[in-house]
């Protein structure tokens, strides 16, 4: 067989914005060795794709993804590489698969993001270990999670670290960042993250090593979002490292309409001289903890105090008043209720851990166990332990389109790692290819040029992945060709992993992964390192 693999005939769109044209690539080894109009490199001695009316693209980067555990399962994110995405950036909300240390605290955190029964690695290297023994089906970039620095060193309370736990974070940041780290994460809105102060996470991402990201889940994505962005600024300020803004959006209907502001705002900011980074996912729906419907009291102290609080029936009903009127309670200050928003009809339970309630709404729920709505909520939380995902409707379609259309908004899906239940949000497996064919075909809200640059190049350029993003002689050969005419996202609600129409082939370090969204067997993927 020939060391060279030559794809002929198709359209290249090579990343970097730039206008397509038709044209050739080559490929030997795991690298891209020329590219060029169409017709002007030899087929001699080559093996030939012919990819007539197709295009050829940079693979995609997931810029907010939760597969920390996809080299841990065979064959890994099939999910992801279907829809052409072959590299991963993991670790992110604030929930990461190390540093941990087998406590139930732990371990119940983790369960919420992540398949219960994983193994629980001690240090980042632990887990970066287990990974390379593993193999990887796309490359993947890892943050660590705030949240797991939080939990040991302070537990899943309330309350100020104190100067020694703060060290102890650090000390446990820094050591994830030697074993290859990309950054931090924060998930602002879930225990125990929501319970940092700015200035103690600022001096956080301060003690990382230079060019390492910050990752935010924002304190506020609703009324206050413009608070919320002003601490995510404030701290890569403080700290002088990039801060990347995951899933922008305006999650709370009185603000609908709000999106052109905030993007004025973030280009105000960029404009003063702070890198920031942003990512959407194309849907009007969110996907999260179903616990996050409640209010941020009722959260501390961990799971076991969260469940205690639910069991008790006029506790339940304190909480009930307050998620349809935050402002009743003073400490609800710069909480946004999602049941406000979404209402009961507009909340769906997702992934949980036995499935027993999982494609239902809130309201259908209340109606089958005769109960009222937000008892029905809590008996779902307290019957799944908290390991209970919901959809809830929060983005208007404007803000939707407005952040899509900004220049500087990458594509990340959000989506729930492998193993995690059976009923994810359909992001995980349709993010990349509805870009494609509804937001650019149907719509016309993006070009194709400008999609794939969003979803390649600008990602790469901003996560520090210099050999990726671009296709151009010299780059690694991670590439996808699909179909402009047909592509598009299957993946339902209530048939949410299904696979999408018009990938061709992925190829993953100059191999063959994927062709027609069935895989070859090939693990080709890699566990990348910071620049």
């Amino acid at each position: 067989m020939s060391d060279y693999t030559l794809f002929a005939g198709g359209t290249v769109v090579d990343g970097t914005g730039a206008r397509s044209y038709p044209g050739d690539v080559l490929v030997s080894a795991d690298r891209i060795v020329d590219v060029r109009p169409h017709g002007q490199i030899s087929h001699d001695g080559k093996r030939v794709v012919a990819i007539d009316g197709k295009v050829i693209a940079p693979g995609f980067v997931d810029v907010h993804s939760h597969s920390d555990n996809a080299p841990l399962y065979a064959p890994g994110d099939l999910p992801k590489i279907r829809q052409g995405v072959t590299t991963e950036i993991v670790g992110n909300c604030g929930f990461s698969l190390a540093p941990t240390d087998g406590s139930p605290e732990v371990s119940a955190f983790l369960a919420q993001c992540f398949p219960r029964g994983g193994p629980a690695f001690r240090t980042f290297a632990d887990y970066v270990e287990a990974a390379d023994q593993g193999g990887y089906l796309t490359n993947l970039a890892a943050l660590v999670g705030e949240g797991n620095l939080r939990l040991l060193a302070h537990g899943p309370g309330s309350g100020s670290l104190s100067p020694e736990e703060l060290a102890t974070m650090v000390r446990h940041l820094r050591e994830a960042c030697d074993a290859g780290a990309f950054g931090l994460s924060t998930g602002l809105a879930y225990v125990p993250g929501m319970f940092g102060t700015t200035e103690q996470i600022s001096q956080l991402v301060a003690a990382m090593p230079a060019g390492r990201v910050y990752a935010t889940h924002m304190r506020n994505e609703g009324s206050r979002i413009t608070a919320g962005i002003d601490e995510a600024v404030r701290v890569s300020r403080d700290s002088g490292h990039p801060v990347q803004i995951s899933h922008l959006k305006i999650a709370d209907r009185s603000n609908w309409g709000a999106a052109a502001d905030i993007l004025a705002h973030l280009d105000s900011e960029r404009r003063a001289g702070t890198r920031i980074g942003q990512d959407a996912y194309p849907y009007t729906t969110s996907s999260m903890m179903l616990s996050s419907c409640l209010p941020p009291w009722v959260l501390d102290g961990g799971v076991d105090a969260l469940l205690e609080r639910l069991r008790d029936r006029r506790t339940r009903q304190r909480i009930a008043a307050e998620v349809l009127d935050p402002t009743s309670n003073p400490r609800n200050a710069g909480w946004d209720s999602y049941i406000a928003t979404a209402g009961y009809a507009g909340i769906r339970v997702a992934s949980t851990a036995t499935g027993r309630y999982d494609h239902s709404t809130i309201a259908q729920l209340a109606q089958r166990l005769d109960l009222d709505p937000f008892d029905a909520l809590a008996r779902v939380v307290v019957e799944e332990g908290n390991v209970a995902n919901m959809i809830a409707s929060l983005i208007d379609d404007r803000d939707l389109e407005a952040i899509l259309r900004h220049d500087q908004t990458m594509i990340g899906t959000d989506g729930a790692p492998p193993g995690f239940g059976k009923a994810p949000h359909p992001r995980v497996a349709g993010t990349f290819v509805k870009v494609l064919g509804e937001f650019v075909r149907e719509k016309g809200v993006l070009t194709l040029e400008e999609a794939v640059r969003r979803m390649s190049a600008l990602p790469a350029k901003f996560f520090g992945l210099p050999d990726r993003g671009t296709i151009a002689a010299g780059k690694v050969a991670d590439l996808v060709v699909f179909d402009p005419e047909t592509v598009r996202d299957n993946a339902t609600y209530d048939e949410p992993l299904q696979p999408p129409t018009g990938v061709e082939f992925v190829y993953v370090g100059g191999r063959s992964v994927i062709e027609g969204s069935t895989w070859t067997g090939i693990r080709s993927g890699s566990r990348l390192q910071p620049a």
